[in-house]
């Protein structure tokens, strides 16, 4: 969904008095829902009428134009301010404690999690600039400047293929010099917590902020991204402003000019390699690991550079983002016996070159290491034969095994999980939030999240080596995770151990970059098992006709979808609320608490933020004396970018805020409330994804038709478990969506990378 600028919240619409409108109708209409002859006032069927999915659109209809995903669909965690917003943090309303004061505080799941993907990556750097020889894959170049834009050229122009310039890779040079590590497979220890910036340091950024006009609220931010020597740097660079989360090249353009006045233009080196690397972190916040060359140069020259071929090759040359091509298959030798008389035959159809891409050495380091992890976990596994499922025995035979299938599919690798450690193994099972855990039933107990698992709240624990003590690994949810979350865990693993993926590949992706279970998949390099276990029920044939492209009408005879036709994006919002705070706990019996909303994006007139006022005025009113939010609030909090959990808050004191997530309870600093913290009733469809709700509302104001995918609604209708409510106001839209909708792919580089690890001759 596009979001306007400057846009203004509507006001949270007020329940209806009428108790026609209060409880969630069936739609029984043959037409499409919110067609031009619905009446003018919004009135609902009788509730006894059999709910009924939209009807699919006529063949010879022509889709609707598609957008790019807006901004909008990031997670909050890395989402920009509105138009006409600072970038800062909002601070909360209560006594702040001084900067180190008191005793050290307990490592928090998401800290510890950080923690161990910074020391993964510094150890992954490690180990590859102690390797011998190229790295075929690619890795950072190194050499002059000189000889750096000379590859650049070479790969474009055909001349030699990217690997030809790749050698092994340095440190990066704003990290510490990581520790010397053996040759053997490298695991991260237990983490630790990562040292906070100086109070000298803040203060002394705070200062430079304050010359070049920027919000000084901004320091501890920049600090942390900087560095201790951030207070150089910045004067030095201002550009460097864009390494904070939020900040726009615009707002960093003006700062420059503040601090540097005429000694600095569009096409200052050190702004134009700043806005490289912003369009690549952009990039990965769309989920992308790499991006191709073009696709850089197109983006700098919508910022006015001017020479945007030059600022990526002196981007190149200092560094800042690597060069990568994948290598083109070698041709045939030559036939010494040939007659050279004869011109050689040629293919009809050449294949064309591979792209050049672009890429940030973090997410490099994550793909290779999450290559390097898996080969490893397939070549040191022992075969064994397990009697029982297909999934058993192909884990019995292999070390990596990808299991599809639906939710139902579920209890397919949990009893999988139960099996083995019939047999005496050592077993996890890992989900990627509480609720998935939930719902397990009586084996969720036992379960635990990705996340606690590498923090180290939960799980076995790790031996001196940093592995967990784990002869199988079964990982539910497997799309939602991220590159470097995927990279962290299987690195975790020992040798020998066992690893089963397992998710639904319908599903929108991982919040964060990469596709790590769609390559895994696409690059046929261990067995996979395809679940026949159909989910059960009206919601489940809904959702399964969605997956193969059609909107099929489904009997509810309990209520279990409802279609709520509207109009406009307020009344959009209007319904939203009534259903959540009336009609739902009263027709369906699930409570307010229990029940789910999701919407295409953040911004708009029906967005999350709001949808969120409209109905925190209904279900919490208060004044917001806390940063915003008051005790009973529903937040979605993210912990670390890419991975949003729900939860309500509790209080605050002179530390930050105090969350209920789940089972735990979760203190956020007041410095971090504004970039992690939202209100959560109402989500966007990639925050929702790995979590269910009793009851969803999904919301699709007319303005929201450019954002639909089939994935995004197949993944927003299996957010419900019982009852689904569909506030319907794009017409066709919806059906075009599901049978041709595709989301767009991600560019990566995992794929390849197994691919050549691990595929077999034959292959």
């Amino acid at each position: 969904m596009t979001e306007p600028s400057g846009e203004t919240a509507p006001e949270a619409a007020q329940p209806t008095e009428d108790p026609q409108e209060e409880a969630p109708e069936a739609q029984t209409r043959t037409d499409a829902p919110g067609a031009p002859e619905a009446p003018a006032a919004p009135g609902e069927p009788d509730a006894t009428e059999e709910p009924r999915a939209t009807e699919e659109p006529a063949a010879d209809e022509e889709p609707g134009a598609r957008e790019e995903p807006d901004a909008d669909e990031e997670s909050e965690a890395t989402e920009e301010p509105e138009a006409g917003e600072e970038p800062g943090s909002a601070g909360v309303d209560v006594a702040a404690s001084e900067s180190g004061a008191g005793g050290t505080p307990e490592l928090s799941e998401a800290q510890a999690e950080l923690a161990a993907q910074r020391e993964l990556r510094a150890r992954i750097e490690a180990r590859k600039a102690d390797k011998d020889g190229t790295v075929s894959s690619g890795a950072k170049l190194s050499g002059t400047a000189a000889d750096l834009l000379a590859a650049v050229r070479a790969v474009e122009g055909g001349a030699a293929s990217g690997s030809a310039f790749y050698e092994a890779p340095e440190p990066a040079p704003r990290r510490p010099a990581p520790e010397t590590v053996p040759a053997a497979v490298v695991r991260p220890p237990a983490p630790e917590r990562a040292a906070a910036p100086t109070a000298g340091t803040t203060a002394a950024v705070r200062e430079v902020l304050a010359k070049g006009g920027a919000p000084e609220a901004l320091a501890g931010q920049v600090a942390a991204a900087l560095g201790e020597n951030a207070a150089a740097a910045l004067s030095e660079d201002p550009w460097q402003l864009l390494a904070v989360s939020g900040v726009r090249p615009e707002q960093a353009d003006g700062f420059a000019r503040a601090l540097l006045g005429a000694a600095c233009g569009p096409d200052d080196p050190r702004r134009t390699v700043a806005l490289t690397v912003w369009l690549l972190e952009r990039a990965a916040l769309q989920g992308h690991t790499a991006l191709e060359i073009e696709a850089v140069r197109a983006g700098l020259a919508g910022h006015a550079v001017p020479d945007p071929e030059q600022a990526v090759e002196t981007a190149v040359s200092e560094g800042a983002v690597l060069v990568f091509q994948e290598e083109e298959t070698e041709e045939p030798e030559s036939d010494e016996d040939a007659d050279p008389s004869e011109e050689p035959s040629r293919p009809a159809a050449e294949e064309p070159a591979s792209p050049v891409l672009l890429g940030l050495d973090r997410y490099a380091l994550a793909e290779e290491s999450l290559a390097d992890g898996l080969a490893r976990l397939v070549k040191t596994a022992t075969a064994d034969t397990w009697e029982g499922s297909e999934l058993e025995r192909a884990a019995g035979a292999h070390g990596l095994v990808l299991h599809t299938g639906g939710e139902a599919s579920r209890a397919e690798p949990v009893a999988l999980a139960e099996a083995a450690a019939a047999r005496g193994l050592r077993v996890l099972v890992a989900v990627h939030s509480d609720a998935g855990r939930y719902a397990l039933g009586a084996a969720g107990a036992a379960a635990v999240t990705v996340g606690g698992l590498l923090a180290g709240t939960a799980g076995p624990g790790r031996d001196e080596d940093g592995a967990f003590a784990l002869d199988l690994l079964v990982v539910l949810d497997a799309p939602q995770l991220d590159v470097e979350t995927a990279a962290v865990l299987v690195e975790s693993l020992p040798d020998g151990c066992r690893l089963v993926l397992s998710g639904d590949p319908e599903v929108l992706g991982a919040p964060g970059a990469g596709r790590v279970f769609a390559d895994a998949l696409a690059a046929r390099v261990c067995p996979r098992v395809a679940s026949r276990l159909p989910d059960p029920g009206p919601l489940g044939e809904l959702v399964s006709g969605i997956g193969v492209g059609e909107l099929n009408q489904v009997e509810a005879p309990g209520k279990e979808v409802v279609i709520v036709p509207v109009r406009d994006a307020g009344e959009a919002v209007h319904r939203t609320v009534q259903l959540v705070a009336d009609s739902v706990p009263r027709a369906i019996g699930v409570p307010a608490e229990q029940t789910q909303v999701v919407t295409v994006g953040h911004g708009g007139s029906a967005g999350t933020r709001a949808l969120n006022a409209a109905l925190k005025q209904r279900l919490s009113p208060g004044p917001g004396r806390f940063g915003g939010y008051d005790p009973g609030d529903r937040v979605a909090y993210a912990p670390v970018p890419g991975r949003t959990v729900t939860g309500t808050v509790l209080s605050a004191d002179a530390e930050g805020l105090r969350l209920r997530c789940g089972d735990e309870e979760v203190r956020v600093p007041k410095e971090r409330v504004e970039a992690t913290l939202r209100h959560g009733w109402a989500l966007t469809a990639h925050q929702a994804a790995g979590t269910r709700w009793p009851a969803v509302v999904v919301v699709l104001p007319g303005d929201a038709a450019g954002g639909l995918s089939r994935p995004w609604v197949y993944t927003a209708f299996g957010r419900a478990e019982r009852h689904l409510s569909v506030v319907h106001g794009v017409d066709q839209a919806l059906a075009r969506a599901v049978a041709e909708g595709v989301a767009p792919e991600r560019t990566t580089r995992l794929r390849p990378l197994l691919e050549g690890l691990l595929a077999t001759p034959e292959e």
